[in-house]
């Protein structure tokens, strides 16, 4: 590499992170204590925000364990605001540790 193009990669301009164009399908990821009523509990938080969600699309996975389960979801995301609500809604269960 020269000296050149050194300093173009030093003066570019950092690029803003994509836009969300809504609605659009958008996948979770929720982490939380394994539990037999843990799914319950995040499907019912995740309907009422994203009441078409189809629960059998969802997956689990247990930790290697077993203490902690994953589960991943896609729901119909409407709005940033949506959004927003739903994870407050996950985390004020109490039950949920991360939403990614």
């Amino acid at each position: 590499m020269n000296d050149k193009s050194l300093r173009d990669l030093r003066t570019e301009t950092p690029q803003s992170p994509p836009k969300i164009v809504f609605p659009c399908d958008y996948s979770l990821k929720i982490v939380g204590d394994a539990s037999p009523d843990f799914q319950a509990v995040v499907v019912e938080t995740i309907k009422v925000h994203a009441p078409a969600f189809d629960e059998n699309a969802m997956s689990a996975v247990d930790s290697r364990n077993g203490r902690f389960q994953s589960l991943r979801v896609t729901i119909t995301a409407t709005g940033n605001d949506q959004l927003q609500a739903l994870f407050a809604s996950l985390k004020a269960t109490g039950r949920v540790h991360m939403v990614l």
